[in-house]
């Protein structure tokens, strides 16, 4: 079979599992056999026989693709800002909203020199902020270990280890401030509602999904242990769920926040929460 044949079949059996973009996995993970660091570098081989070596490993990576596991954990990478992650199974799939929240939080800070990001994951929010703003101190905290092991890879391969401080921490629990800003995309599903998301979705590790009755639990608390550890004038910024604005924005203000103000991502949902310490 041809590189063209391989791949149509490939992309057909997706379709016919429900995969979302079946030509597009099926390119990707046909390049990731094949050693391609781009996925338009098949269609100069589209006439290119493959053996049962290469298709052998392909056959694998689509079944596995076609039972819900996510593309991501597939090529073990993920491309956030521009750049390129590893990712797996111990932390959240990095999503473009999140790639928002940065961009957002070094336009509304632009002079800020200090930043911590709770609830770190794979650590991309702390690390792309580190990447874009050079003299930054970042540091990253998580309370899960596996997690930070994952993020620690991650820091190894930006060479980030002198500039971005990885630390074991329920929230700020064993977090110093005071800080110009704290970003965190912390779990904000609420329990009833876990059952019902995507197959792909379900993949993550349900405590980076879930954020208690009403998925506000963890964001509560952060907003509280914040205050103190913020600068006067220092930003909160959050990633929250898509009708959770109002609610959160009340929450910042009862706790005496200057200003909270939800703002929308590329597809108009309110999905990130700017607040000040007065």
């Amino acid at each position: 079979m041809t590189t063209l044949e391989v791949l149509n079949a490939a992309a057909s059996y997706l379709e016919k599992n429900a995969v979302e973009s079946p030509r597009l996995n099926a390119e990707h993970l046909l390049a990731h056999v094949l050693g391609k660091k781009k996925r338009i570098d098949l269609y100069l081989e589209f006439e290119r026989p493959l053996g049962e070596a290469e298709r052998a490993p392909l056959r694998d990576l689509v079944k596995r693709r076609s039972e819900g596991v996510p593309l991501q954990h597939l090529l073990g990478t993920v491309e956030f800002l521009g750049r390129e992650f590893d990712c797996d199974a111990r932390a959240l799939i990095p999503r473009p909203e999140t790639e928002e929240l940065v961009e957002l939080v070094l336009k509304e800070a632009p002079t800020a020199q200090t930043f911590l990001d709770v609830g770190t994951g794979s650590g991309v929010i702390a690390l792309g902020i580190a990447l874009q703003r050079p003299e930054a101190s970042v540091i990253a905290c998580d309370i899960s270990r596996e997690a930070l092991a994952l993020a620690e890879k991650n820091r190894a391969r930006h060479a980030l280890q002198h500039r971005v401080t990885l630390i074991a921490s329920d929230l700020l629990a064993e977090i110093h401030g005071p800080f110009d800003v704290i970003v965190a995309n912390l779990p904000y599903i609420p329990a009833d509602d876990i059952a019902g998301l995507s197959r792909e979705v379900r993949h993550d590790p349900l405590t980076a999904l879930e954020g208690g009755p009403d998925g506000l639990g963890f964001i509560q608390r952060l907003a509280v242990e914040a205050l103190p550890a913020l600068n006067p004038g220092g930003l909160l910024a959050l990633e929250i769920g898509h009708d959770q604005a109002g609610r959160v924005c009340a929450l910042l203000q009862n706790l005496n926040y200057r200003n909270p103000a939800a703002h929308p991502d590329l597809q108009g949902v309110q999905r990130f929460l700017i607040a000040r310490k007065p």
